[in-house]
């Protein structure tokens, strides 16, 4: 198998670790409040992949790390994990995987405008994905929500609006995510890696340090062991996993074959939704995650 079939391969993978986080992530939901879910997740994944990080003799490539990657690398993860993570599990438990992943998948509409205002050329493959997000955005904002946090009948505004907050938060974290790993001194997939475990557990130290402001209740403490599990997994499958896979992708074919084909994500959820949570599959949440999928295609085509 050439390395080029083996990379879109990985790229499949990558999107099939994303939509399976979420429905992990949606179980819990069940049982706890995002903030506290996230707090737990963020927490466990930390020492799960320091542990890893040690057991396999990559504390040198942590340690090598520049200190202005170390610093975008933290902010990056206050915006990306601490708050787009916590609106996408709100959005999660509000209206549902089939509504809120392909919602949050938006990003990189947003992402497009950063690139501009960075001074990056625009062209009309990206102002035509772009509209065809939009109207993605609008056919699922039009379907009804049968979450638990909103009455059953209404147009879930709330949950809408906080996936979309997501994305924002997302395309901003991955917008430095990308200009730190093009820094000298970050160097193959152990910087990487690296990177990936300091984000996430500087982010859960964060996290456990305004817990009394964020959860006043520590409900984060009170969560049962398959709900820690739960999101400990989905966090580890997406994070780790997913990451692994989509780098191994961009070592083997090139990121405008790799990533439309990661963007899969919302269309692998979307169903998972219909089917493992009974959520209702109208034609508008169908037709709506396709198109936000076609859109993502074409922003990155560019």
């Amino acid at each position: 198998m050439s390395p080029v079939v083996l990379g879109d391969l990985s790229a499949v993978g990558a999107a099939f670790c994303w939509a399976v986080a979420p429905i992990l992530y949606r179980q819990a939901l069940f049982k706890a409040k995002p903030v506290s879910a996230n707090i737990v997740r963020l927490a466990t994944n930390a020492v799960v992949l320091v542990v890893m990080l040690l057991a396999l003799g990559k504390w040198g490539a942590l340690a090598s790390l520049p200190l202005t990657v170390i610093a975008i690398v933290v902010i990056s993860g206050i915006v990306g994990l601490g708050i787009g993570d916590t609106f996408y599990l709100l959005g999660l438990k509000s209206v549902g995987v089939s509504v809120a992943v392909p919602l949050a998948a938006t990003y990189p509409l947003f992402s497009l405008v950063w690139a501009i205002l960075l001074g990056q050329p625009l062209t009309a493959t990206a102002v035509v994905g772009a509209v065809v997000i939009i109207v993605g955005i609008w056919l699922l904002s039009r379907g009804k929500t049968e979450g638990p946090a909103l009455t059953k009948g209404k147009l879930a505004l709330t949950g809408v609006a906080v996936s979309l907050a997501a994305a924002l938060a997302w395309s901003v974290s991955m917008t430095m995510m990308d200009a730190a790993v093009l820094m000298p001194g970050v160097n193959g997939l152990d910087a990487n890696f690296a990177i990936v475990t300091f984000r996430i557990a500087a982010m859960a130290i964060f996290m456990l340090m305004l817990a009394p402001l964020l959860d006043p209740t520590r409900g984060f403490l009170r969560l049962k062991r398959k709900t820690v599990i739960q999101l400990c997994v989905g966090g580890l499958v997406a994070n780790a996993l997913g990451w692994v896979l989509m780098n191994y992708s961009f070592l083997n074919t090139l990121a405008a074959q790799a990533v439309p084909i990661s963007s899969m994500t919302p269309l692998f959820s979307a169903f998972a939704g219909f089917l493992l949570f009974k959520e209702k599959a109208t034609v508008k949440r169908v037709l709506g995650a396709l198109v936000v999928v076609a859109g993502v295609v074409l922003i990155f085509l560019v």
